[in-house]
């Protein structure tokens, strides 16, 4: 058995599909290799052994889960679940489908995150998704490979060779740096690996809405475009994403300060977020960048509107029938950047407000009004002290220009 000539990705009746975990362009990348491909089997790599809390979680979205559980060293794990991940996509398609889904990877307990750069996935969007695959693999084919990954991949591997016996299409959605070295073992004979079968304790959490402002693999925003996506027309572009926040920023910072940002500054800004991404080794500015750069660009205020609107997930519920689990970044080993907004409050006076007052009495004798006057208070006449406020405002907005 040998992958075929032409196509790297495809072993038999097997078609592989590498992705980049909780980035939006594999999993869309899923979805049409799916529908292409036709599968009778989808493979995900997930451990078998939680298998149950994984479907459950998958069955709820468009509201976001957490599989819990505790290591035999006492650590706590969290999975999360999210509708922009390619595995999470795979498990979604097959269920829909009444695919048999399988879980074909290793129970491996003190899993170190892997960090290791990689290209920004916005290139498969311009290149196409295989000769992404490729290139990664050919700059990548003589790294080291840890004895944790190397068992990892030799239970996938002997799970989709098994699969492979019933002659049937199977459906592989697994990690890009994973993909080179399990099409080697494919053309290997595999025996099971020994490793964890069952594992107790495993739970199914609901994520809060504030966590989820904090340790989704993508933007929210973008998630939730995303997710509107499968139900349409899935036409889903990282950069115009982008583009309609800062539009809707936009919109929410004119209710709130009743001004709005120039053409001019909405360039530096793209200009800003462009050139920052592109220092940082990427195509398109993350959603930290792009906060920044509508910070230098405009003000804190338009900035804290972008990650308002930015951060917000809207599937959530009151009553969510599961335990509610609040998540910060330092729990998942995220390298989260922080931003501190200073705020300008600002106070509108859009009209006068009639005021009642007493009907003017004349006096009985010269300087009478003086009677009835302390000294601890000072007169003011309304409709001037709007206009000199109104001036003020003016001036110290010319001053900071």
């Amino acid at each position: 058995m040998t992958a075929t000539r032409r196509n790297d990705l495809q072993w038999n009746q097997i078609r592989m599909v590498p992705i980049l975990h909780n980035r939006v362009e594999f999993a869309l990348e899923v979805r049409k290799v799916f529908d292409a491909f036709k599968p009778h089997h989808v493979a995900v790599e997930y451990p078998d052994t939680l298998k149950e809390k994984i479907l459950a979680g998958v069955r709820r979205l468009p509201l976001l889960s957490v599989v819990t559980y505790e290591e035999s060293d006492g650590a706590f794990v969290y999975l999360p679940l999210e509708p922009t991940d390619g595995q999470v996509e795979a498990v979604r398609l097959g269920l829909s489908a009444g695919l048999p889904v399988h879980f074909v990877d290793r129970d491996t307990e003190g899993y170190l995150p892997d960090f290791s750069p990689m290209p920004d996935p916005y290139a498969v969007t311009r290149i196409g998704h295989f000769a992404y695959c490729r290139a990664y693999m050919a700059a990548n084919q003589d790294d080291p490979v840890s004895p944790d990954d190397l068992l990892r991949e030799k239970t996938m591997a002997y799970h989709l060779q098994q699969l492979a016996e019933t002659g049937e299409r199977v459906l592989l959605v697994c990690g890009l740096s994973h993909a080179r070295r399990i099409l080697h073992c494919l053309n290997q004979p595999q025996t099971q690996v020994i490793g964890r079968r069952v594992r107790k304790g495993v739970g199914l959490a609901h994520l809060h809405g504030d966590s989820s402002r904090e340790i989704m693999g993508e933007m929210p925003y973008l998630a939730a475009a995303y997710e509107r996506g499968r139900a349409g027309v899935m036409e889903v572009d990282r950069l115009k994403i982008q583009m309609e926040l800062i539009r809707a920023a936009k919109e929410k910072y004119w209710k709130t300060t009743k001004e709005t940002p120039s053409r001019s500054q909405i360039r530096v800004l793209n200009r800003f977020a462009r050139n920052y991404a592109l220092l940082t080794g990427n195509l398109v500015p993350s959603f930290y960048q792009l906060i920044v750069a509508a910070r230098g660009a405009v003000d804190d205020n338009f900035a804290y509107e972008v990650w308002e609107k930015g951060s917000e997930y809207p599937w959530q519920t009151e009553e969510p029938g599961l335990p509610v689990l609040r998540l910060e970044g330092e729990d998942l080993f995220l390298d989260q950047k922080r931003i501190r907004f200073h705020r300008q409050m600002k106070t509108l006076r859009t009209r006068l407000v009639p005021v009642p007052v007493r009907k003017k009495r004349r006096e009985r004798r010269p300087g009478e009004w003086h009677d009835d006057f302390k000294g601890i208070s000072i007169c003011s006449y309304p409709p001037e002290d709007v206009a000199v406020e109104g001036y003020g405002h003016h001036l110290r907005k010319k001053a900071l220009e």
